[in-house]
Order: structure tokens, then sequence, then C-alpha cells
């Protein structure tokens, strides 16, 4: 693999493969098909953009959005490589220039909707092709989350080309659906490679879907700078939220299908340029866009299985770079997506998927481990990066609680839905229930201390843990389980979890104006600058991460800049001097900056606060020691003491409640009376860290 190891370096800018695209690489070279899962994110464009470079003729790539396949190719172009696209928008002569330059193989990589690809077909000839690669694979799938029938018609690209290689891609797909891609590509024998569907950059949390504005609000508060995505269900919710949003000072969009294709392309192209920060969009929005720096997506609605929501999440946090999802989750939501699938094909299937969606969501262990699962990824071991393995969830007895529910679902004759359960046992006087006689019943009103939501879930919980039974096709009314009779009749006990109650957001006024601060600010501004000069979007001339390990390695000359993440010759040639010229300015401005002398009247920042703004950037603790030139054990003392000033520093991120408890143990054991560190140190054997035993002892002493 030498070759293909210095032309990704050369074009690409990357020491090293990332996991499965080697073995992939290597297949297509030996022009054997594939069929390849790799997550969002994973690098699925390099596998086969790599090997168009070493094969003969050109690489046919299907790509399923027409308003995408410019910023690829010039994604493509900036790294020197000859790429273009063919579509049915082009003017005749720009299509007859593309067609000119693929016969006369100017073109390394050619990208074509599947609905354009008859269109190009006739002018095909095996001996011009390198290779197809199929982007977004599922879609040719009737089993997959987006099925698009012009995929059918790529049936006949194996026996039209039977030597060429074809190369299947998709971020999510059950084994179902890949047998069906396979099938339905003629490729049976393809090669398959399925890539770890962890995405640990990506932090994973659900709330329950109350007060959503005003969460989402208090959400976005830090994050003024930043680009992201909030999915909704319904046109009309993107066009509320955005409106919402932009009343209280945010840049945001409404995007959905109901909008001509000529706003819509000014919309995407406005994100995508980081013109728009957020776009409120429906799950039309998002597929095949490969801007990195996206980082957080909200799902304001529960997605209707877990491949639409693997892969919506999968859009932030492309670069590497930590990125937040956050999905809001209602049982009106179950209700709405239970209608959609009474509607739609594969009823069987889709409610099959729709439930584990919902599991996901309801899930109280590492959601992690949940999502990886789906997929078929067996992990036990928690993630320690998602809401339920930072703050793991408090059980208390529900037994009492429970036995109230069975009783008034018993005596309301297993009819009535949730809805007309948690007014019964509210003892609410609404006229639903005064019609029915209800409030006659011995259970009405024996819940009314518990509030409507929080009852709701706990039912929803007794529902997961099979206590109760919905019948979705029968009005979604309850029904109780050989369990609840246990519990009604035999004292079977009951544990639910403590429902987390939500901190109220301040009232919002303006928006905090984020100042530039730091090298990685001013060279995101030098390449907005050049994205702006070349009309290409700002991921296009560097990711986030290329900047932020030009900030970390801070290189001195060409040789220095070509060692930086995804700084290849083209892109090291085209713009290496303006960034080295920015870096040198940055530090001698630093050094003169500095004072020469110190006296009594210079006013100093507390050194914790320089911490504190390196920790904002997104910098690790050995990030931070090495530009402040301390030790990490410094380091970690000045979050301990920035947490102590109020500071939002998680510090559970750095210890885990095994070791609190262990330090607290050798507290009560060693009982000190002065607060020296070393007897810990050495209780420990010498294993457990100062900075560790200190911040243990704090947050014993303050949780």
């Amino acid at each position: 693999m030498a070759k293909p190891l210095s032309l990704l370096k050369k074009y690409f800018g990357y020491d090293s493969f990332r996991p499965n695209q080697e073995a992939i690489v290597q297949d297509l070279l030996d022009k054997k098909d594939v069929l390849a899962i790799m997550p969002t994110g994973g690098g699925k464009s390099l596998c086969f953009q790599l090997p168009a470079l070493m094969l003969d003729g050109t690489a046919i790539v299907v790509s399923p959005l027409i308003a995408l396949m410019k910023d690829q190719v010039d994604a493509l172009r900036a790294n020197g490589i000859s790429a273009n696209y063919y579509n049915s928008s082009q003017p005749v002569e720009v299509q007859n220039q593309v067609l000119k330059d693929l016969h006369q193989q100017n073109i390394k990589l050619l990208y074509v909707a599947p609905e354009s690809l008859k269109l190009l077909i006739p002018h095909l000839k095996e001996s011009q092709i390198g290779l197809f690669a199929i982007d977004e694979a599922h879609c040719i799938s009737a089993w997959g989350h987006d099925f698009r029938p012009a995929y059918k018609d790529l049936s006949q690209l194996k026996e039209k080309y039977p030597n060429i290689p074809i190369a299947a891609f998709t971020a999510t797909a059950d084994s179902a659906t890949q047998d069906d891609i396979l099938n339905q590509l003629n490729i049976t024998t393809a090669q398959k490679h399925l890539a770890s569907f962890d995405r640990a950059n990506l932090y994973l949390e659900v709330r329950p879907g109350t007060k959503r504005l005003p969460q989402i609000l208090e959400f976005l508060k830090n994050k003024t700078d930043e680009s992201g995505i909030i999915y909704c269900l319904s046109r009309k919710g993107t066009e509320s939220l955005a409106d919402n949003l932009v009343n209280y000072g945010y840049d945001a969009q409404a995007y959905h299908a109901g909008l001509d294709s000529d706003e819509r392309s000014k919309i995407q192209d406005s994100f995508v340029n980081d013109r728009t920060p957020i776009i409120v969009a429906t799950i039309a929005f998002g597929m095949g866009i490969d801007k990195s720096n996206v980082r957080w997506v909200i799902h304001y609605n529960m997605p209707k299985n877990i491949e639409s929501y693997y892969q919506e999440i999968g859009r932030s946090g492309r670069d590497g770079l930590p990125a937040h999802t956050l999905l809001f989750y209602s049982y009106a939501d179950v209700i709405q997506l239970r209608k959609f699938v009474d509607e739609s094909a594969n009823q069987e299937v889709q409610l099959a998927k729709l439930e584990r969606m919902q599991q996901f969501a309801e899930a109280l262990n590492c959601r992690r481990i949940t999502l990886l699962n789906y997929f078929g990824e067996q992990k036990s071991e928690d993630c320690g990066h998602c809401d339920n393995c930072k703050t793991p969830p408090e059980f208390f007895d529900g037994t009492v609680l429970a036995q109230k529910v069975c009783s008034a679902v018993y005596r309301l004759k297993q009819r009535e839905p949730i809805t007309m359960l948690v007014d019964v046992l509210r003892g609410s006087r609404n006229a639903q229930v005064y019609d029915k006689g209800y409030q006659n019943i011995k259970t009405y009103g024996v819940a009314k201390d518990v509030s409507w939501l929080d009852l709701q879930q706990y039912i929803i919980q007794m529902v997961n843990q099979g206590i109760l039974e919905i019948r979705f096709h029968e009005k979604g009314r309850l029904l109780l389980t050989p369990l609840a009779k246990k519990i009604l009749f035999e004292g079977r006990k009951v544990k639910l979890a403590r429902l987390q109650t939500q901190s109220k957001p301040q009232k919002i006024t303006g928006l905090p104006q984020q100042q530039s601060s730091g090298l990685f600010d001013e060279l995101r501004q030098l390449r907005k600058q050049i994205a702006q000069e070349e009309q290409v979007p700002a991921y296009i001339v560097f990711s986030d991460a290329s900047l932020k390990d030009m900030e970390k390695q801070l290189p001195k000359d060409g040789k220095d800049f070509l060692q930086i993440s995804g700084v290849g010759e083209a892109k090291n040639k085209k713009y290496g001097q303006r960034f080295l010229a920015l870096i040198k300015t940055y530090l001698t401005e630093q050094n003169e900056s500095k004072p020469k002398k110190k006296t009594r009247k210079t006013k100093k920042t507390p050194t914790e606060n320089i911490t504190y703004q390196y920790h904002q950037e997104g910098l690790s603790i050995a990030e931070i020691a090495q530009k402040r030139e301390y030790a990490e054990t410094t380091i970690y003392g000045h979050l301990i003491k920035l947490h102590r000033s109020g500071k939002p520093i998680d510090l559970w991120q750095y210890i885990d409640k095994t070791e609190v408890e262990n330090i607290l143990k050798a507290k009560n054991e060693l009982n000190l009376e002065e607060e020296a560190l070393k007897p810990y140190y050495e209780y420990f054997e010498e294993k457990m860290p100062y900075w560790k035993i200190k911040m243990g002892l704090y947050l014993a002493e303050n949780n």
C-alpha cells in the first residue's frame, strides 16, 4: 500500500488510513465489488476517490442530490484532483464539454444523479470507466429509510459493464437492507466492510419534549458562533420554530419540501457557506452535505426509526471534533408517527423500527450501547459520553404509584388511552371524564399530587417494563399484563426512575456577543475570507480539525505546514503562505504584548481564567498544559478553582463516581486532621495521581 499511502498524503493530507479504508481501497484496486457500511463522517468518500486516482479511466459517482455535486467537485479540485459533474440542469454546451473531457480521459471523478445516469450511459464505454461508486446506497432498497425509485435503474450497471467494480456506500443499513442492496445491484458476491458505528465524538442526549423552545434557547445560549440543524416533523413546525428563533435574535431559516427548488438551494447554500448558522428543517435536509463543522443537531420531534436518527445526528462533528446531539421525546410524537406508519407500505417493518426508536428514547442505560447494538455491533461497556452515563437515573420505590395506575386501568375496563388515565388519576374535572362517569370510580384523583406530565412519564416507564400494554391500533387503549396482576395482588415491587427537573431558562434579552480570542478564531477568519474569495464553502479550504492542528503545531514553514492534518501538496501550495504569515504575526504580537516588567499597578488576569478560555475553545488538558507551559496537575487545579467560582466546568468527565467513592472511603479510614494529599497517594499505592485525589475530595464535599 506504499503508493496509496503516498497519494493519501499528497492529495488529502493524511498520514494514515482510518479503520476499514485501506481494505476497501485495496479491494477496489483489485477490481472487486464492495458494500461498505460506514458512519457519516467516517471517510466513505476517500474510499472511492483514492482508487479513482490509481485506476485507468473515470470513476462514475452516483450521488443523490444535484445541489451538492458542485461542493463535492470543488472539494476535490481544491485537493488538486480533476473532477466534474453531469446532470440535466446544465446547459447543453456545458454537458458537451463534460462529455468531451470524459472521452479524452481528463476527468478522474464524474458525479451524476441516478436520474441523469440514463443520459450518460450511451456515452460510456467500459474502457473509459475505472469504477462505479454508489453513494447513499440504502436508497435502492425498499427496506431502507429513504427509498428512491430512480436508484432501481442502477441494477443495469453490472449487466452492461460486468468487468467494472461497483462500490456501494451507506451510513445506515441493517442486515435486511444490506442484503437487498446487494441483490438490487447484482453484486451478491461483493466484499462486505462493516465499520464501527461508534462516533465517540458525538454526545448523545434525550430530554422530555416539554417546553421545548425554552430548552432550545438555553441550549443555544453559548453556541452563537456554531452551526447546527434542528429537525422537525412538519413544515409548519419548521417555520414556527425558525420564526421564534429569529425573534430571539438568532440567525435561522426554515427548510422544507414546500419551498420551491431555488429557495431551498439558496438556504442550503447559505448554511454550507457559514452565512446562516441555524437551519430548522424537515428530514428532506442534509443528505450528502459534507459540511464538516456542524457542532450540534437537535431533533425537535422523535424520528421514525434509528437509521434516520443516526444518519441525521451524523451530520454533526464530521471533522472529528466534539458535537452535541439532543433529542426531544414525547408520547405525542409516538402517536403521530404511528399514524404515518398506518399510511405507509411495509407497515410491519416500519412499526418494528419505530418501536426500536422509542426504546432508544426511553432507555435508562447507556444510549450508545443501545444504538450500536441495533446495528449489530455488540458493546457492553458504558460510553461515559451520553446523558445516562453522565447523570444516571435515580430510582425510587414506585410500587404504590404503580398499584394506583394498574387499579385505575382495571376500573376503566382497559378501554382508555394514557391521556384519559392520567386525567382520572389526577381527578381532572373535564367534560370527557364527567360524560363517562369516571369521577365516580374508586381511583378517581388518587394521584392528584403528581403533575400531569410526570404521571404520563411514569406510566410510559410502566409500559416499557411490561406492566402495561398499549394497543395502538385500538385507539391506544391500555391493558394490564400478567406482571400487572402480580403487582396488584402478589406485592411485586416496582422501581421507577425519578424524573430529572429541567432548570428554568433565564429570560434572553439579547445574544451574548462572542469576542474573537486566540489563534483559532483568527485562522477561522482567514479561512472565511479565502472561502469568500473563491466562492466555496469554508470547510473546503480547511476543516476545523485542520485549524485546531495548526493552532497546536504552530508550523513555521512549508515543510511544517505539510505535517498538518488535512494539508496535501495542493493546499500547501495554494494556502500555505497566507496561513503561515498569520501564525507568525500572531506569535509576534503575543510576544510583544507580554509585559516586560511587572509592577504593582499592572492588573493581572487570574491564571485560572486563561485556562478557562482555552477550555472553552475545546482544548484538551494536555493541549492547555502545553500552551501554558504548566504541568497537567496545575491545569486540573485551575478547573477545580473555576468550578468552585461557579464556572460551568464538568469535572465528572475527568473522574468517575467509583473513584470518588474510593477517595471518600480512604478519607474515612485515614481520618486526617490536616488536608494533606500524600497519605491518600500512598493509600492508593501511588497509582492515583494527586490531581484526581484533590478533585475527588472536592466533589465528595460539594456533591
